[in-house]
């Protein structure tokens, strides 16, 4: 299938339009002409993709392009262009190292300033505090999930605005931008969100931790001991009681989807991939009534099953709530079930109730009812049989 549509003119006599890697692949929606008075007429078209101009051409070719769009009125091309070649400067920015720069400023993104209108990161970066250094990002499989997600909730609380990444190739396009005007991106569902704190915040903050030690301890030694790599207190959750967190180079809720999907469609197994088997951060809110009341009972009885079945039902609601997918459903559905007979105050190990066996039906009556209407029956054609015999017999008399 052609890729390429660019006319090759030399002097105005048109030499060839049979490209293959005169535009990159992600310029495909681009037609032009492009005429040049350097190169000899005679050139066979064997010989001319081999010719040193055309890499010259090739290369300016590319820039000229990227200015001609960045020169699009904001308005027209949020509204048209974006939309139908949005993902194909994404890819640029994944493809084209040269031109990383120059691609990213015609990146947009939705984001938490506005609930409609998309932004570019220059703008985003003209709205940054005055003391963020970091450009925040959560990625989903759509706003209403990246919006709602337990990472974003101190953040949008304190104001800082997150970019929504809501396209499949979104984090793969961002992973490859190592920085922007100088501001580096943070995965807001990874390790790493810091926020400035006073003094008597950072106090607040190790009393905290050392008050919810020995819940930290519980957890990452016992009742979650094969499931995470360690248990924090938590700096960016608000309403949520927990969430679980990657690592900063493991893969978030929304990578490990989308890795399991490619992994489906090509056949492969990446349960062995070291992401997607690296353990995971549990980071508990300690103003959350749950956690506090976890952290009483733990030290009245670290055995209690009771707590130990809510230390596990809050891993596995974290793990969704984080997006991530659950390896065993069956069981998070057991567990669930059994935290819904104690507050019901209902027995864990009440049984549920056999079905009755359906008692076989009493055919006594029916029988003697049907052997009565047979004899009913065997008389009636009895007394039929002798009337029509005594006619018989008189109309014989009648005759002599």
């Amino acid at each position: 299938k052609k890729s390429d549509y660019i006319k090759l003119y030399v002097r105005r006599v048109f030499i060839t339009d049979d490209f293959h890697d005169m535009m990159p692949k992600y310029l495909n929606f681009v037609k032009g002409v492009v005429d040049s008075d350097d190169l000899p007429l005679n050139v066979s078209r064997e010989t001319l993709q081999q010719h040193k101009l055309l890499k010259v051409i090739r290369k300016k070719l590319v820039r000229k392009t990227l200015d001609m769009i960045k020169k699009i009125a904001d308005e027209k091309y949020n509204d048209t262009f974006w939309k139908e070649f949005g993902t194909n400067i994404k890819l640029g920015v994944i493809e084209d190292h040269s031109n990383r720069t120059r691609l990213a400023k015609l990146l947009r993104f939705q984001s938490s300033h506005h609930s409609t209108d998309i932004t570019s990161l220059d703008q985003y970066v003209e709205r940054m505090k005055e003391k963020q250094d970091k450009i925040y990002f959560m990625a989903g499989s759509s706003r209403k999930e990246a919006e709602s997600s337990p990472f974003v909730e101190r953040l949008l609380k304190k104001g800082y605005e997150v970019i929504y990444l809501t396209e499949p190739v979104d984090e793969y396009c961002i992973q490859a931008l190592p920085e922007f005007d100088g501001k580096r991106f943070q995965n807001v569902a990874k390790e790493g969100v810091k926020f400035d704190e006073s003094e008597k915040t950072k106090e607040n903050r190790e009393a905290t931790e050392k008050e919810f030690e020995p819940l930290l301890n519980w957890m990452k030694d016992k009742a979650l001991k094969d499931k995470i790599e360690k248990a924090v207190v938590s700096q960016r959750l608000t309403e949520s009681p927990c969430a679980l967190v990657a690592s900063q180079y493991g893969w978030s809720g929304n990578m490990e989807r989308i890795m399991k999907a490619q992994a489906y469609q090509t056949g492969k197994d990446i349960s062995t991939n070291y992401y997607a088997s690296q353990k995971k951060t549990f980071e508990i809110n300690p103003r959350h009534p749950l956690i506090r009341d976890m952290l009483r009972r733990v030290k009245e009885d670290e055995d209690d099953k009771t707590v130990l079945d809510l230390a596990v039902v809050l891993f596995e609601t974290a793990t969704l709530r984080s997006g991530y997918l659950l390896p065993d459903t069956k069981a998070y559905a057991d567990r669930i079930e059994r935290m819904l007979r104690l507050s019901l105050n209902i027995d864990p190990e009440a049984q549920v109730e056999e079905e009755p066996e359906e008692e076989p039906e009493d055919t006594t009556e029916d029988t003697e009812q049907d052997e009565e209407e047979e004899v009913d029956a065997g008389t009636e054609e009895e007394e039929e049989e002798e009337q029509e015999t005594a006619k018989e017999s008189t109309a014989e008399k009648d005759e002599l």
